[in-house]
């Protein structure tokens, strides 16, 4: 277990993103200690976004 701070400057992103994901649920493993974040060293940083181009399910109205 690292600190998000730790955890951010190895993904290269903001130690604040992270903690979003954290108190979000989307980054599996990690636990507060404290009033502080720690994450598994191993853990994979999950990246949800639609990088095909297309918008998945979305209708619009034209």
């Amino acid at each position: 277990m690292i600190p998000i701070a730790e955890y951010a400057a190895r993904i290269g992103k903001a130690p604040i993103t992270v903690a979003d994901k954290c108190r979000r649920g989307a980054l599996p493993g990690a636990r507060k200690i404290g009033r502080d974040w720690f994450v598994p060293a191993d853990a994979e940083y999950p990246d949800y976004r639609v990088r095909s181009g297309k918008y998945v399910g979305v209708k619009r109205n034209r």
